[in-house]
C-alpha cells in the first residue's frame, strides 16, 4: 500500500538565520565560533588557566562545559542558582554581580572572568562598582563586551537598534522577525530595551583603566573588546 511521503514541518527563515549567528547551541553558528575562539584567547592569555582559581561573574556552569581547559576551582556568582548537582570543583552562588561584599566578602581569586554581562547591569554606576569589584576580587581579570559601534546589535539582530530611542527599540524588539524571543507585551518590550546598554572601548577602557583592551574582529570590524590584565 502506498503511503504519503513524510513531510517535514517547515522552519521559518528568520529562525534559520537565527540560528545560524546567534544560536549558542548549534556547532556551526557564528555566535559558537566566536565563543570557541575566545576561550582560546583566553587560554593564550592564561597559559596555566588550569591550576587558577576562578570566579565567573554572571556566568553558567553550562558555558564552562564548552572550554577546553577547566580551572582548578571555578565560583559564579549569579542572580539564579541552577537545580541540581553542579560540575566537580565548581561552586555556584546566588548574588549580584554589582554588590558582591554580602555575597563573598573576604574572598580571593586568581582570576574574575565574565562573559557579555556589563552590559546588561544596568546604568553607568552600577557598571562602575562591578568594575571595582573585579578589580579588587583577584590580581587577573578577564572582562568581555559587545562593541556599542558594531553595525549589528548583537541580541536581537537589529541594524542600529542601540542608536534608537528606547520606545523605538522596544517596539523593533516586538516585531523584529530574526528576534525568537518575543515580549508578550509592550511594558515587557521596554524593559528589554532598556536594560541593555552596549558600551564602547572609551567606556571600557574608563571602567579599567589599567587593562589592556584586545578586539575581536568580524572581518575588518570590531565585533567585541576584552579587558583583560
Amino acid at each position: 500500500m502506498l503511503t504519503e511521503p513524510i513531510r517535514r514541518a517547515a522552519v521559518p527563515v528568520s529562525h534559520r538565520i537565527y540560528d545560524r549567528f546567534v544560536d549558542t547551541g548549534s556547532a556551526v553558528s557564528l555566535s559558537t565560533s566566536f565563543r570557541n575562539r575566545r576561550w582560546q584567547m583566553l587560554h593564550d592569555r592564561f597559559g596555566d588557566l588550569a591550576a587558577m582559581d576562578v570566579l565567573d561573574l554572571g556566568g553558567t556552569a553550562e558555558s564552562w562545559s564548552l572550554s577546553p581547559v577547566r580551572p582548578a576551582h571555578l565560583t559564579i556568582v549569579n542572580l539564579t542558582v541552577p537545580e541540581g548537582e553542579v560540575p566537580r570543583r565548581t561552586e555556584v552562588v546566588a548574588g549580584d554581580v554589582c554588590t558582591l561584599g554580602s555575597t563573598i566578602g573576604g574572598r580571593s581569586w586568581d582570576l574574575v572572568y565574565s562573559n557579555s554581562v556589563i552590559e546588561h547591569l544596568g546604568g553607568h554606576d552600577r557598571r562602575v562598582a562591578f568594575a571595582e569589584s573585579v578589580r579588587s576580587l583577584a590580581p587577573h581579570h578577564w572582562v568581555q563586551t559587545p562593541n556599542r559601534y558594531f553595525p549589528i546589535e548583537p541580541h536581537f539582530l537589529v541594524p542600529g537598534l542601540q542608536f534608537l530611542p528606547a520606545p523605538a527599540q522596544a517596539s523593533v524588539i516586538a516585531r523584529w522577525p530574526l528576534n525568537k524571543w518575543r515580549p508578550p507585551d509592550r511594558r515587557t518590550a521596554l524593559q528589554a530595551a532598556l536594560e541593555l546598554q552596549l558600551i564602547g572601548r572609551t567606556e571600557l577602557a574608563f571602567l579599567f583603566p589599567d587593562s589592556d583592551i584586545l578586539d575581536e574582529h568580524l572581518g575588518p570590524l570590531t565585533k567585541s573588546f576584552v579587558a583583560t590584565q
